[in-house]
């Protein structure tokens, strides 16, 4: 049964509400120069076995939890992989799950080192990431007047995620198979980036939780339309900076071929954008 994507958020939060640690909060907790993350990437919660082919499960699986270390400007080294099978996998298929993982990791220099593999009914994959970072991106650190910006095209992947709930076809390379991640772009804009996260609940959710954390509202510059804001699973960046630094983040972004939009700047107020479940 596919769940409430905002029921998710709701309980995902509670949890880390119910939390102590002072590393709990960003992508990655980060301790020392060494920045721990774990995603799930679940059947019929984030895919459908009969929309991708297991090279693209394992891909985006491990693509989505680099994502985390990325998007704190940190550089993958190590990653443990668990796996739920079910029983009717076949072996040259459990072959093709860690030979795409571990190509996947390697593409950004990470190691697969170990993990767990269990059976069951589905196709579960539950990833921790071990990176490093002398300059980390945290979420908080956002001051008003602060320009709001994120990378990309936003809103291809809650169109593929419409269209194969349709029953529809998507083409191969579209974004909800194969997410775009901004690594370069990251790490020669660090030193010009206040804040950043990657955007994975979509670019309303998301803002609102960086906004929530740093304690602003926001005054929008330029209208969003809901196919953007609501557009779930795109990976790409969710930045804030000074406004003095603009022109050198977009030159950045312009070098590194990385579409930039400003969006919205951090202001005194309580302003929210509406956050609605946009996938599962």
């Amino acid at each position: 049964m596919l769940q409430s994507h905002m029921q998710k958020i709701d309980k995902e939060q509670y949890l880390i509400n119910s939390l102590t640690s002072e590393h709990i909060g960003d992508d990655a907790a980060v301790i020392g120069d060494t920045l721990y993350s774990m995603d799930a990437f679940f059947e019929d919660v984030h895919f459908k076995r009969e929309w991708m082919s297991l090279t693209q499960i394992a891909r985006k699986a491990m693509l989505v939890n680099i994502s985390d270390a990325i998007a704190m400007n940190a550089k993958p080294q190590y990653a443990l992989v668990t796996l739920s099978l079910p029983k009717d996998i076949r072996d040259f298929e459990i072959e093709l799950l860690t030979e795409v993982l571990e190509s996947t990791a390697r593409e950004y220099g990470c190691e697969i080192i170990g993990g767990d593999t269990i059976g069951g009914d589905k196709l579960h994959l539950s990833i921790t990431i071990v990176s490093k970072s002398d300059n980390p991106l945290f979420r908080t650190g956002l001051q008003a007047g602060d320009l709001l910006a994120y990378t990309g095209v936003l809103g291809e992947s809650g169109a593929n995620l419409q269209a194969l709930m349709r029953g529809e076809e998507i083409e191969e390379g579209a974004r909800f198979y194969e997410p775009v991640l901004r690594a370069e772009f990251v790490e020669r804009a660090r030193p010009y980036l206040r804040v950043g996260m990657d955007i994975s609940d979509g670019l309303y959710c998301d803002t609102n939780k960086l906004l929530d954390i740093n304690k602003y509202g926001k005054e929008d510059l330029l209208l969003i339309d809901d196919n953007i804001g609501l557009s779930g699973e795109e990976y790409e960046m969710l930045i804030g900076f000074d406004p003095a630094h603009l022109e050198e983040v977009k030159k950045i972004a312009e070098e590194t071929g990385t579409p930039l939009t400003v969006f919205a700047k951090a202001a005194k107020n309580s302003e929210r954008y509406p956050c609605k479940s946009h996938h599962f």
